[in-house]
């Protein structure tokens, strides 16, 4: 991997921390007029609709085997999740105090391994995690008092987002990122369509779909468009750069979600929010500097055993 490549791979990783919240900020405009799980649904079928044409043109294989296809499916379902989970929170609350509590999923990302596949996980990672959650609390529990339950909905996505994590690791070596993406906004498009049918004219606030009108159109097209650019970003950067180099650059995707959502809407993180979010950063920093240093001690283990 030469150091070109590896510039290249930083570079798509910033790109991702500027679009994935022009992402957010496109749900939060959206949510002023249209429901939650029609957002949701415009993601995937936004997505979808982008991604055909480049799979077509990139002539990519398209046929899937059933246990592939079974993958895809719980992919779209914890992505479904997740994505209504994180626009039912800034529907309310600022994008940066949603963010900052999505941002335990590495924490979580490591407890299941262990708890799945035990993987090794010692008493510093342990720690650092659970200082990661503290940090946590100091942003959900403000927010509980202004916001409601509601503040609870990240913590949701953080937890869907670590399972879709988890799969799309199982599947990424057999299958191009394109063809990823397509196929799970195809399975989430089938999975969300006929709930939204169901739900027409049923009076449900958060499904029954509604015709949208003027600049909503733009906004939901923008969190299909936004989600589409901002994951092809990350999954090409890693295929350019090491995940120890790019994964503490994801933490700028902070200071996008802080920018955007004070000069959208006027938000700004409070001196408690502050607090939770440097917690929650210096905590990830911690645990991805372990990862660094166990796989280092394991590289110079190896030729001795050989």
């Amino acid at each position: 991997m030469n150091n070109d490549r590896i510039l290249r791979g930083i570079l798509l990783m910033l790109a991702f921390c500027v679009m994935a919240p022009l992402l957010d900020t496109a749900s939060k405009l959206a949510t002023a007029d249209i429901p939650v799980g029609q957002i949701t649904t415009a993601r995937f079928l936004v997505q979808g609709a982008l991604m055909l044409p480049i799979a077509l043109l990139m002539r990519l294989p398209l046929r899937m085997n059933g246990k592939t296809t079974a993958l895809i499916t719980l992919r779209a379902v914890f992505l479904i999740a997740s994505t209504y989970g994180f626009v039912a929170g800034v529907q309310v609350m600022p994008i940066a105090d949603a963010l900052a509590i999505v941002f335990i999923e590495p924490f979580i990302l490591l407890i299941l391994g262990y708890l799945l596949f035990g993987n090794p996980v010692g008493p510093r990672r342990i720690a650092a995690s659970i200082v990661g959650f503290a940090g946590a609390l100091l942003v959900i529990q403000p927010s509980i008092t202004h916001y409601g339950t509601a503040a609870l909905y990240p913590l949701g996505t953080a937890f869907s987002f670590a399972f879709y994590m988890l799969i799309t690791q199982a599947i990424a070596t057999g299958m191009h990122p394109v063809t990823q993406q397509l196929h799970t906004s195809i399975a989430g498009s089938l999975l969300c369509l006929p709930i939204m049918l169901w739900a027409n004219g049923s009076g449900i606030t958060e499904l029954d779909p509604v015709m949208p009108q003027g600049l909503n159109w733009l906004w939901l097209f923008g969190v299909g468009f936004w989600a589409a650019a901002s994951h092809m970003c990350m999954t090409v950067a890693l295929k350019c750069a090491p995940a120890s180099t790019l994964a503490p650059l994801h933490y700028l995707e902070i200071v996008t979600a802080v920018t955007l959502g004070y000069l959208v809407f006027g938000d700004f993180p409070n001196a408690l929010t502050w607090a939770g979010i440097v917690i929650i950063v210096a905590s990830g920093l911690y645990i991805i500097h372990r990862e660094r240093v166990t796989l280092h001690q394991a590289r110079s283990v190896l030729p001795s055993e050989i």
